[in-house]
């Protein structure tokens, strides 16, 4: 029998989020994503310990900002030694309303992997889907620089990326379900509203569809997963980001696994660029996108921080501590 894991593969590109890269490797994914959440949980584990120390304590004195970007690429750098393909990795949320400040970044860590010898074609930046960072995402693609589109709720920020030229978006399915069940309350029927009922699921369905449609180039990745059933009901997607545990559950199942989604037979001109008012105005007239889009810049921005705050602590312990004869 073969896993649910091995089917997957089979139709869509698996991609592992997270920032564990020792984890990673037993489920053998073909690329990898991270973000401030996940890379924050990792350095807190003892087995990544040194790995965070030694980075900081090799660019004491850089600038606050330049240290965290160094340290992200450590983990990008690690994870690709893993992984055959592509890293994401990500610029700071609290930058995602400053086009040029993105920019600056998003070349800073392009150039810190190339130092490394790593070739652009194997890193991913990650940019939230503001406008202004979809704005960004448009010069970096220009440059040879490919980005990932994440923080994603609305179908208005589909159709600005795919007008960016984005390489990537990664639509969030399980943080849309997590609103729309606490919006719904004691109506939500969890039965009815599963697999391919999830508002999560319709909402990357429509999205792909639609790029398929209109062959827009943008690869589309679903991520942000709550449970087995929401992946399974996008079985054909271009590529799907897991967490391990999820990973662990298809690995160790033998059910069988369809693939769901399927391309238009024909297909048809792109549509009409939105504008800023048209894009602005579509997100706003959507709550549920609106009010994730928010929040989630300010979980990311407050693992941000959290990470700058360890980082501090260990600047201070490493000159706090008595030189070695």
């Amino acid at each position: 029998m073969t896993s649910q894991l091995a089917q997957l593969k089979a139709h869509t590109t698996v991609v592992a989020d997270t920032g564990d890269f020792r984890l990673m490797a037993q489920f053998a994914p073909q690329d990898a994503t991270t973000n401030p959440s996940l890379i924050l949980k990792a350095v807190q584990k003892p087995e990544y310990a040194p790995l965070l120390a030694d980075t900081v304590a090799a660019h004491r004195g850089a600038a606050h900002a330049d240290i965290v970007d160094e340290v992200l690429v450590r983990f990008g750098l690690e994870i690709l030694k893993v992984v055959p393909g592509r890293v994401s990795t990500e610029v700071d949320a609290r930058l995602s309303f400053d086009t040029a400040a993105t920019l600056a970044r998003a070349r800073h860590i392009m150039g810190l992997y190339e130092a490394a010898g790593v070739p652009r074609s194997r890193v991913l930046i990650k940019v939230a889907a503001t406008w202004e960072g979809i704005q960004a995402a448009r010069v970096l693609e220009a440059e040879g620089i490919h980005t990932n589109l994440t923080l994603l709720f609305a179908f208005a920020q589909a159709r600005a990326c795919a007008d960016a030229g984005v390489q990537l978006i990664s639509p969030f399915v399980g943080r849309i379900y997590d609103w729309h069940k606490k919006s719904a309350g004691a109506q939500w029927d969890e039965a009815a509203r599963a697999g391919e009922n999830d508002p999560g699921v319709q909402s990357v369905a429509r999205i792909w569809r639609y790029y398929k449609q209109h062959g827009v180039r943008t690869e589309v990745m679903g991520a942000s997963f709550r449970n087995i059933g929401q992946i399974t009901a996008l079985a054909g997607c271009d590529l799907l980001t897991i967490s391990p545990e999820l990973l662990a559950q298809l690995q160790a199942s033998e059910a069988d696994l369809p693939r769901l989604l399927t391309p238009p037979s024909a297909v048809e001109a792109p549509e009409a660029p939105l504008s800023e008012a048209d894009f602005r105005y579509q997100l706003n007239e959507d709550a549920m996108a609106t009010e994730k889009l928010a929040e989630g810049i300010r979980l990311f921005a407050a693992d941000a921080a959290k990470l700058d705050a360890l980082i501090d602590a260990l600047i201070d312990a490493q000159l706090a501590a008595p030189v070695s004869a």
